[in-house]
């Protein structure tokens, strides 16, 4: 038998370690890996850890529907992928082989990072099983840098170069403040995606946005990713590259529950870096953030898990 490209860490909310997904609906995967080119602020790739230890303070039990989801989604965690710090060809390889596995029977992977830079291994994971794949990226960067080569600027430039993604159907959201080269914004919208700033967002509104979203994406899978530094620094502090001016943690649950009607294949939740957090509190609204999204797939808010 093959090695598992997956290892044993200590598991989200204490649900089940398990080697692969089995008739699991919804599965955690760590992707503990950053590419360490961030002048000062490294350390991504202690994310995961730091999430799954985090979530042991949430209860199983969800305040609004009071269902289990972690009970009705047979919820298991399948560890962590095996990447080689600062290798990205092999961390991209470990990456998707560990995201083959997550969806190999139809479960949705709740994806845990890493840097931004984690997107690109599932995208190609995902294009493989979802033909007319599209992207939901909720971030204060675009990560569609005009840049070349590969790491958490450029991972959406390179998804479309490979044609990985139905750009003209997908959407970035959030985006604010200062950017490491000119250009930013107009490139993304060459490459063909929909841009939507945080000053947009919140002038026309989070469930209007999310409705503009539904029409384009209509029924065909979503890769939704969920980068931290969406958040404020006042609320989210611990994340690779902060921004002023990003949402509360309400507006962040309100933005999760507008995303109901779509047909979410997997979701990430990227760029939590404990060595900047303050008492966790980044990790705590991770896990509290990747909960919610449960939550969602257990009472049937995605299309993906009636269809």
């Amino acid at each position: 038998m093959s090695e598992s490209p997956t290892g044993l860490p200590g598991t989200f909310m204490q649900v089940p370690f398990a080697s692969e997904p089995a008739d699991s609906r919804a599965v955690i995967l760590g992707l503990p890996f950053d590419c360490g080119n961030h002048p000062t602020r490294v350390g991504a790739r202690l994310g995961p850890a730091s999430i799954r230890e985090q979530s042991l303070s949430l209860r199983a039990f969800h305040g609004e529907s009071g269902v289990n989801p972690l009970e009705k989604l047979k919820l298991v965690d399948l560890g962590d992928a095996r990447v080689v710090a600062d290798d990205v060809s092999a961390s991209y390889k470990a990456i998707e082989a560990a995201m083959d596995l997550a969806i190999s029977q139809g479960a949705v992977p709740i994806t845990l990072g890493g840097d931004g830079s984690v997107a690109l291994p599932q995208m190609r994971s995902l294009a493989r099983r979802y033909p007319d794949l599209c992207v939901l990226h909720i971030d204060a960067h675009t990560d569609a840098y005009p840049l070349a080569g590969y790491n958490n600027a450029t991972p959406f430039s390179r998804a479309a170069d490979e044609s990985l993604v139905d750009v003209a159907r997908s959407f970035h959201i959030g985006m604010r403040r200062s950017h490491l080269v000119p250009g930013v914004y107009e490139h993304g919208r060459q490459l063909g995606y929909h841009l939507i700033p945080i000053n947009e967002l919140m002038s026309r509104g989070i469930a209007e946005v999310l409705s503009t979203v539904r029409e384009t994406m209509g029924n065909r899978p979503v890769y939704l990713c969920f980068d931290m530094d969406i958040f404020d620094p006042s609320v989210a502090p611990g994340v690779c590259t902060p921004a002023s001016g990003g949402i509360n943690a309400r507006e962040g649950f309100e933005l999760i529950h507008e995303t109901a009607g779509l047909n979410v294949v997997a979701v990430d939740i990227n760029t939590i870096s404990p060595p900047h957090d303050v008492g966790g509190m980044s990790a705590f609204l991770a896990a509290s953030v990747a909960y919610e999204f449960l939550a969602m797939l257990a009472t049937g808010q995605y299309e993906s898990t009636t269809s």
